[in-house]
C-alpha cells in the first residue's frame, strides 16, 4: 500500500508529522479524524526503488516464515508478530511486514494481505497461508512453507554451485582465445606478409584476429542484438514449448532437466497438500513450480482428468515423464491415504538422483572444455607453424 506524509495539529494547536500507510489519501484523513487530529498538509511518499525492484532472497524469506510459525506456536498473535518483523532492522523486511501488519490491522487475513505484494510472496506462498487460516492451523502452515522454500533455496543452490567450476572454464578458455586473436596475433601477422599463398588454416585464424580486432564493435553488436532477438523470441509459448522439448531430449542434460522439474513439482504439491489446499487447486498452482512448459501442459491435462474421476498416478503417468518408480509411490501414496507425505519422499528421493546427475555430467562437461580449449590453442598453434616452414625458402 502507498505510504503519506502528514504534517496535522493536535487539540492544542501543536504541529506533528508522521507517516501514515492507507489505500489513499481519504483513508488516511479518516485514521487521523480517528486520532483528533486537524491534517494540515498529505503527501504521497513513494519508497525508494530497491525496496520495491529487489525482494527477499528465498533463505531470508524461510526463515522470515520460520520466525513467523515459532512466534504463533508460542501463543503469540497474528498481528503481534507481524510488528515484530515490521521493527527489524532489515529495511526490506521491516517495509513489507509494516504493510501486511497494516493491513491485517484493518481487517484484512494475512493471505490477502500478503497477496498485495507479489513481488514478495509467490501464489504458491500465499495458498499455503490461506489454507492454513481457513484450517485453523496457520502455525503448522508457517513451518510447513518455511522448510519447503529453504529446501527449494538449497536445490538451487546446489545447481548454481555445480555450475561454477564450468563457467569460470569457459571464462578462463574465453580470456585465453581473446588475447591470442586480438593480441598476439596481430603482432606477429606482419611476419608472413611475404608468403604469397598462406596454408588455408591460417588465412581462418587471421581472419578471425580481424574480426576480434577490426570488426568487433560490428561482432558484439552482432551478438548482442541475436541474444536479445532470442530473449524476445523465447518469450513466445511455441518457442518455449520447441526448447523446452529439446533440452529434454538432450543425452544427459534432458535426464537433469526433467528430474528438476519433477522434484520441484512434487514438492510444492505435497506441501499444498498437506497444508490442506484442495487437489485440483493445488495442482494448479503448483505446475507453476516446474519450470518446463512440457511438464506444465501435461501436469494441467491430468488435472482435467483428475477433475473427471481420474486419480493423480494414473493421470501423470500418461505423459511418460515421470519415472515409473515415481507413478508406482504416487499409486501406493493414493491408496494409503497419505498422498502429501509420498509426494515429499519423492522430492527427496529426486533430488538425491538430481545430486548424482550433476556429479556426472560435470565430470563429463570438465574435460570436454578443456579438450575444446586445447584443440582451437592446437589450431591456432598449426596455423602459425606451418607458414613458417615456407619463410626458410624465402631469401
Amino acid at each position: 500500500m502507498p505510504r503519506y506524509q502528514y504534517t496535522a495539529l493536535d487539540p492544542t494547536g501543536k504541529r506533528l508529522g508522521g507517516v501514515l500507510t492507507g489505500q489513499n489519501e481519504q483513508s488516511v484523513l479518516a485514521e487521523l479524524e480517528g486520532r483528533a487530529l486537524v491534517p494540515v498538509q498529505i503527501v504521497e511518499k513513494p519508497e525508494p526503488i530497491s525496496l520495491r525492484r529487489k525482494g527477499l532472497s528465498a533463505r531470508r524469506l524461510a526463515e522470515v516464515y520460520i520466525q513467523i510459525a515459532d512466534m504463533l506456536q508460542a501463543g503469540v498473535p497474528v498481528l503481534r508478530a507481524l510488528l515484530v518483523l515490521a521493527g527489524q532492522k532489515d529495511v526490506r523486511i521491516s517495509s513489507v511486514f509494516r504493510e501486511v501488519a497494516t493491513a491485517v490491522s484493518e481487517g484484512d487475513e494475512l493471505g490477502e494481505a500478503m497477496s498485495r505484494r507479489p513481488d514478495i510472496f509467490k501464489p504458491t506462498h500465499v495458498a499455503i497461508v490461506r489454507a492454513g487460516e481457513r484450517g485453523g492451523f496457520l502455525e503448522d502452515a508457517m513451518a510447513r512453507l518455511g522448510q519447503f522454500v529453504e529446501t527449494q533455496a538449497e536445490l538451487r543452490g546446489k545447481l548454481t554451485g555445480s555450475m561454477i567450476y564450468p563457467l569460470v572454464l569457459v571464462a578462463m578458455g574465453g580470456i585465453i582465445l581473446i588475447v591470442i586473436f586480438a593480441v598476439l596475433i596481430p603482432k606477429i601477422r606482419p611476419m608472413f606478409d611475404r608468403i604469397e599463398q598462406l596454408p588455408a588454416v591460417t588465412e581462418l585464424v587471421f581472419a578471425v584476429a580481424t574480426l576480434a580486432t577490426s570488426y568487433a564493435p560490428f561482432v558484439l553488436g552482432g551478438v548482442a542484438a541475436c541474444a536479445v532477438a532470442f530473449v524476445a523470441v523465447r518469450r513466445k509459448p511455441g518457442v518455449q514449448r520447441f526448447i523446452d522439448r529439446a533440452m529434454l531430449k538432450l543425452p544427459g542434460i534432458g535426464p537433469l532437466v526433467r528430474s528438476v522439474a519433477v522434484a520441484r513439482f512434487a514438492r510444492m504439491l505435497g506441501t499444498m497438500i498437506a497444508n490442506g489446499v484442495p487437489m485440483l487447486a493445488a495442482l494448479k498452482t503448483s505446475r507453476m513450480a516446474a519450470g518446463n512448459s512440457v511438464l506444465e501442459a501435461a501436469i494441467e491435462e491430468a488435472g482435467e482428468q483428475i477433475g473427471a474421476g481420474e486419480p493423480l498416478a494414473s493421470s501423470l503417468g500418461k505423459s511418460g515423464l515421470f519415472s515409473n518408480d515415481v507413478i508406482e509411490m504416487l499409486t501406493v501414496g493414493e491408496e494409503a491415504g497419505n498422498l502429501d507425505k509420498v509426494l515429499i519422499r519423492i522430492a527427496d528421493t529426486v533430488e538425491v538422483r538430481i545430486e548424482r546427475l550433476l556429479s556426472n555430467l560435470i565430470r563429463l562437461v570438465e574435460p570436454l572444455l578443456i579438450a575444446a580449449i586445447a584443440a582451437v590453442v592446437f589450431v591456432i598453434a598449426v596455423a602459425l607453424i606451418l607458414p613458417l616452414t615456407q619463410l626458410s625458402d624465402i631469401k
